[in-house]
């Protein structure tokens, strides 16, 4: 794993594998942002808001790939999911994602 896959906890192949098993796409970054440039199916909530939401995402009960634009608040909104028991990994800043989906 490289500096930035240390630095924010994500590697491409475990990204690859939480796709496979159908996790949804996790966006923390603002509403803004998010309506200006965002996946298909993906589900924003902004990480100030995160905390408000635990219940609502344990109820899912599928595994949660969260990114935002660089991948910061993305590795701070999975420290605080795993925290509450909820399967989640960084995957980084938004174009990341954008191109590891076209491949799965």
């Amino acid at each position: 794993m490289g500096l930035l896959g240390f630095l924010f906890g994500y590697n491409d192949k475990k990204i690859k594998n939480y796709l496979k098993r159908d996790a949804i796409l996790l966006d923390v970054r603002t509403e803004k942002e998010f309506k200006a440039n965002s996946l298909p199916d993906s589900k924003n909530i902004p990480l100030p808001e995160l905390h408000n939401h635990v219940d609502q995402l344990k109820q899912m009960n599928k595994p949660f790939i969260v990114y935002c634009e660089s991948g910061v608040r993305s590795a701070k909104a999975v420290k605080f999911l795993n925290l509450n028991n909820i399967d989640a990994v960084n995957g980084g800043g938004h174009k990341k994602i954008a191109s590891l989906t076209k491949e799965v």
